[in-house]
């Protein structure tokens, strides 16, 4: 067996360990009981001491260096740095640290579900403090290992090559001209006539919209299934993709959007090549990329008035309610559509997103870099959120600062790949316009050339290729943000830019 082989029968383990933590992490958040979370928690940081322990071997390091000197394949060459990568990655943080950062964000995770709807800043404050503490820990330790800030260290888990600098330069540009956007699409919109469907539409009645939606998506029930959580996820592994999503039954909208955004991170999963899966060149090229194929799904393509045209005969069967003028077509287009600054992001339009992402990036890059504590969140958050969106959050908790569960395991570095996502995304379908007519495939209700083409591009591209050389490979340039800009205006102004 050459070192190589070792290598990849080693990531092999791995990989099996990451299954069983994910399918863990799935069941604690959609159904394991309260009671157990303790004993829970306590067996997922056993399981990530020992995921460390496996992927630090100290024999790596002479496997690398013999694997290296063996004549391979250009596909084994590419493998081989990425588990190189993800190796150098693992060694960096002790063994302790990994520990005490997995249970300090199952437990800031857990109390998060009921502080955030008791409003209980307080306390949720100082299960977080000691999430950022060890999140520091950790982005310092990389830092130095990389030569890179303490946040750009953290930001190249989930998006490898970007950087602060560039990410501020993107974001400047955003800023410039989101706010002025907003406000012409909210004056434009004022004089449409929209009924908002009225409830109560039955939760298992919205489920099996759901499942058919999902279906019509492509989605493999043989390798995945849709349940209920607290905060909608797509988790699991490839071969089992577990799809969560909450329901209201006053607003079937939300929860079916919700869905459809996740199957675009399963349709990415379970479309990852089979002869790469359990290696790290096999899996997705980054978070950006994953949120630019949920993104693509629910934003690019079923927000988009052809695929409404699909979307309005199911909602209307599967509510029975034929003759109801706020099912038509028409009527869920301009609904699905409508541009309104709220509180909670996962709830927000594609227009007024990314000022929810600024917000959440430029607070954690700073947390991360010392700039602020813990302490300062929440009046940050509300003047960025009055500047922003002209929302405020004072005192107002819930809705803003603890409403999400990204930072409560440290996931710090993350919340960037949401906007960078929709940016991919729209580059994608500019490029998937010049080779196909989109909207004529939708009307015939052929969807299967529009997956081909990601399947081409990005799904089976999974890390064999840099981020910037998969938008080049697929759209002929690296990314270019004037085409986000594009589709907001054609979307909601029916105007042009340069």
């Amino acid at each position: 067996m050459t070192f190589y082989e070792k290598l990849e029968q080693h990531q092999q383990k791995l990989s099996r360990l990451d299954h069983l933590s994910a399918i863990c992490g799935w069941d604690q958040a959609a159904m394991m009981p309260t009671g157990g979370n303790e004993a829970r928690s306590e067996a997922m940081a056993e399981l990530a001491v020992m995921h460390h322990e496996l992927a630090t071997a100290p024999h790596l390091a002479e496997w690398f260096e013999q694997a290296e000197a063996e004549s391979l394949t250009k596909e084994q060459a590419v493998s081989l740095k990425e588990m190189k990568r993800a190796w150098q990655m693992s060694n960096l943080l002790p063994a302790d640290l990994v520990e005490k950062k997995s249970l300090a964000g199952s437990k800031c995770e857990h109390a998060w579900r009921s502080q955030r709807n008791d409003n209980n800043w307080h306390a949720f404050s100082k299960n977080l403090e000691k999430v950022v503490e060890l999140s520091r820990q950790e982005a310092q330790i990389r830092a130095e290992a990389t030569g890179l800030s303490r946040y750009d260290a953290l930001l190249d888990i989930y998006e490898p090559g970007m950087t602060t600098k560039e990410l501020d330069q993107l974001f400047s540009d955003v800023k410039s001209w989101l706010p002025s956007l907003i406000q012409q699409v909210q004056e434009k919109q004022q004089s449409e006539a929209v009924l908002t469907p009225a409830g109560p539409f039955p939760v298992e009645q919205q489920k099996a919209l759901s499942l058919e939606v999902m279906t019509k998506l492509g989605f493999d029930f043989n390798h995945g299934r849709l349940d209920v959580s607290v905060h909608p996820f797509c988790g699991g592994v490839s071969t089992d993709v577990r799809i969560t999503t909450r329901y209201d039954e006053e607003d079937f909208t939300s929860a079916l959007m919700g869905v459809i955004h996740e199957t675009g991170h399963a349709r990415y999963e379970q479309g990852l090549p089979a002869q790469w899966r359990g290696l790290p060149v096999g899996e997705a090229r980054s978070m950006g990329v994953h949120e630019s194929q949920s993104l693509f799904f629910e934003m690019q393509l079923s927000r988009s008035e052809t695929f409404i045209d699909l979307l309005a005969p199911l909602a209307s069967d599967a509510f029975d309610r034929r003759n109801d003028p706020a099912l038509s077509s028409k009527n869920l287009t301009l609904f699905n559509t409508r541009v309104k600054p709220g509180y909670i992001r996962v709830d927000a339009d594609e227009v007024t997103y990314p000022a929810h992402v600024i917000l959440r990036y430029e607070i954690e890059r700073d947390l991360i870099e010392g700039n602020i504590e813990v302490a300062d969140i929440p009046e940050l958050w509300d003047k960025k959120m009055t500047e922003y969106l002209g929302l405020s959050t004072r005192c107002n908790y819930t809705d803003g600062c603890m409403q999400d569960i990204h930072w409560t395991d440290g996931s710090f570095g993350y919340f960037p790949s949401y906007t960078l996502g929709a940016m991919y995304a729209a580059q994608f379908m500019a490029a998937m316009h010049k080779e196909m007519n989109v909207e004529n495939l939708i009307r015939e209700r052929n969807l299967s050339p529009i997956f081909n083409w990601l399947d081409r591009h990005v799904w089976k591209k999974a890390s064999t290729v840099s981020t910037d050389q998969l938008l080049i490979d697929a759209t002929g340039e690296r990314l270019n943000a004037k085409y986000f800009k594009q589709h907001l205006m054609n979307r909601y102004l029916k105007g042009s830019v340069d």
